[in-house]
């Protein structure tokens, strides 16, 4: 069917050809004894004219039907151009057409930008949401950025490795969606909150540079740039300190950006300490645009470092009360490596809250963009670190016993990064939610796009399980 095809944005070359093209009815168009339709597919809109012997056939055709239509392309006639087209210098003379598929009047508009449509019913009907222009070009332009992120890895010799969706829960810092195992009544799987232990089981495995677009999975609280699911350029380095990754990162993400259109503030990503953010911006994110540079998409990325290691745990997060034992509990994940000043301090467990840690977060137009550290590599600091958040031997044996174990055959310094993709493209395209950059993302209530989850299962499925609901 598509050898002989021809796109919309490619008829601008071939006039007096006659094409063959597919696509959607954009819009009809009767004006008696001749008919116009928009013909659209993914590269754009072209103008088909109807009349003659091929007039009566414009009154079976309906908005969003897909048709096959051969015809010759030709200049428009003088005054007749449509300026804000790709293709509005030539239309198609039809010669035949065939309908594909048709279509009932849609329950939503898809020839606006959406964004005054109530989510529920965007979301349930996503696939049709997805055919407006808007929508299609993010959807490009994130495949092209992932394009892009890949070349860059490739050019620095990084190693593309997948990570296992089926793992341990551990204690990453949120709680995990856990998987029942129908072959161990009784015993779970959790969902990757990051492939965080796996990357550095990889870093012992002697892969020096790893990268994964990784898919990570948390019951987290939703919010306008963070759901359940999400998707995360994970790399990490061995034998690197924080200023090489922090380098590499910058170079990654500045040739990506520019590679699909984005403009930087600045060619040097400033860096900030902690605590001058705090003062200045009071919050360790921030926005330095100005509005001008708000209105005209400019990306303004910068560094944090120098975060404190741990922090008193919040009475009212569950997460942080069941992985802190002592009242104390991690920033940012507990397998980072505190400052080399401060580790005699973190192997000693004193003058816990003065202890800073060796983590790096980017920023990006008032949102975390990316978070990394280096990472600790000999078990001694590794249990040190569950020793400060009131484990015994057993309970750090239990959490990351298979990490000690790794880490005492030898494993190389290192450290990496994730970088939160999500909101590179809400940022690179402009967007305000982080739904809008996502093919198929969840509602705000945790409920899948279009079809219906969670959802209840069968009596069966449970007792295979060996699950009782209450």
């Amino acid at each position: 069917m598509l050898k002989t095809r021809s796109n919309i944005n490619q008829t601008i070359k071939q006039v007096g050809k006659s094409v063959t093209l597919y696509g959607w009815v954009d819009t009809i168009r009767d004006h008696g004894k001749v008919g116009f339709i928009d013909l659209r597919d993914v590269t754009g809109l072209i103008q088909v004219v109807f009349y003659g012997d091929n007039y009566k056939k414009i009154k079976d055709l309906g908005n969003e039907y897909v048709v096959k239509i051969v015809g010759k392309v030709k200049e428009r006639g003088k005054g007749q151009e449509n300026p804000n087209l790709e293709t509005g210098k030539v239309e198609i003379d039809l010669e035949s057409i065939d309908v594909l598929s048709t279509a009932k009047e849609l329950p939503i508009p898809i020839d606006t930008d959406g964004l005054d449509i109530n989510e529920e019913s965007r979301l349930k009907y996503r696939y049709l949401d997805l055919r407006r222009s808007r929508m299609q070009k993010i959807v490009k332009l994130r495949s092209q950025y992932y394009s892009a992120l890949r070349k860059s890895l490739g050019l620095r010799d990084f190693v593309e490795v997948e990570t296992p969706m089926l793992t341990k829960s551990t204690k990453e810092g949120a709680r995990d969606f856990l998987v029942p195992s129908r072959h161990s009544p009784g015993k779970f799987y959790a969902l990757p909150q990051s492939p965080q232990q796996y990357k550095q089981l990889l870093m012992s495995s002697g892969v020096e540079k790893y990268f994964q677009f990784a898919r990570c999975i948390r019951d987290e609280d939703l919010r306008a740039d963070r759901g359940y699911e999400f998707t995360q350029l994970d790399l990490e380095m061995s034998y690197v300190d924080r200023e090489d990754v922090m380098e590499n990162v910058e170079g990654i993400v500045k040739e990506a950006v520019k590679s699909v259109g984005g403009k930087l503030q600045n060619e040097k990503f400033p860096v900030f300490d902690y605590k001058d953010a705090l003062k200045k911006f009071d919050a360790d994110k921030f926005d330095l645009r100005s509005e001008k540079e708000k209105k005209e998409g400019i990306l303004a990325f910068a560094w944090v470092v120098n975060f404190p290691f741990f922090k008193k745990v919040d009475r009212e997060d569950a997460a942080e009360v069941r992985d802190g034992k002592s009242g104390w509990t991690f920033t940012h994940n507990p397998f980072s490596m505190p400052l080399p000043k401060h580790l005699d301090m973190h192997l000693k467990g004193k003058n816990v809250g003065e202890i800073l840690t060796t983590q790096y977060d980017l920023v990006c137009n008032g949102y975390e963009a990316g978070g990394g550290s280096i990472r600790a590599h000999t078990p001694e600091i590794l249990e040190a670190t569950f020793k400060i958040m009131g484990y015994s031997n057993d309970q750090i044996e239990e959490n990351v016993g298979h990490m000690l174990e790794a880490f005492s055959y030898g494993t190389p310094p290192h450290g990496g990064i994730a970088l939160g993709l999500d909101r590179h493209v809400m940022a690179l395209t402009g967007q305000e939610s982080i739904k809008e950059t996502i093919a198929f993302p969840m509602t705000s209530k945790g409920k899948t796009a279009v079809m219906d989850a969670p959802s209840e299962v069968t009596k069966e499925q449970l007792d295979e399980l060996g699950i009782k609901l209450k």
